[in-house]
């Protein structure tokens, strides 16, 4: 994809005071380095942070709404957890700061062992709870 500025040269800050604020507003959600997709997801999911960085949003939420604004604050905590190496996963593992949670579907369900018992997903994992905002 092309990015073409425009031609005209004028100063946006003169002796200290800004004059004009550079502005790159859409009406989608967008956070630099990290794709936002909104797309229909399971049942009581606001949002997803993805291994490669991108982040899925529920269709079902208000563009520009504040639950939106947390949500992306939330991920994002998730997104850069996860490049800092402190955060991973894959289809059999939560990795967390150094532990790793092992995960399994039981009776069709994303099911992830912490402290010797398998939880549904929720707030109550060691990642959610610093991803609170």
């Amino acid at each position: 994809m092309a990015f073409k500025l425009g031609r005209t040269r004028e100063d946006i800050a003169s002796n200290g005071i800004v004059k004009k604020k550079l502005s790159f507003k859409s009406d989608e959600a967008s956070i630099p380095g990290n794709p936002v997709v909104r797309k229909n997801l399971e049942k009581g999911i606001l949002g997803e942070a993805n291994m490669d960085g991108s982040i899925y949003i529920s269709d079902k939420i208000i563009p520009g709404s504040k639950e939106e604004t947390q949500i992306l604050l939330h991920e994002m905590r998730h997104a850069t957890d996860m490049k800092l190496g402190k955060l991973a996963y894959n289809d059999d593992s939560v990795y967390y700061d150094g532990i790793t949670y092992p995960r399994e579907t039981i009776n069709g369900k994303d099911m992830i062992k912490v402290d010797g018992q398998w939880k549904e997903a929720g707030d109550d994992f060691p990642w959610e709870r610093t991803a609170n905002i």
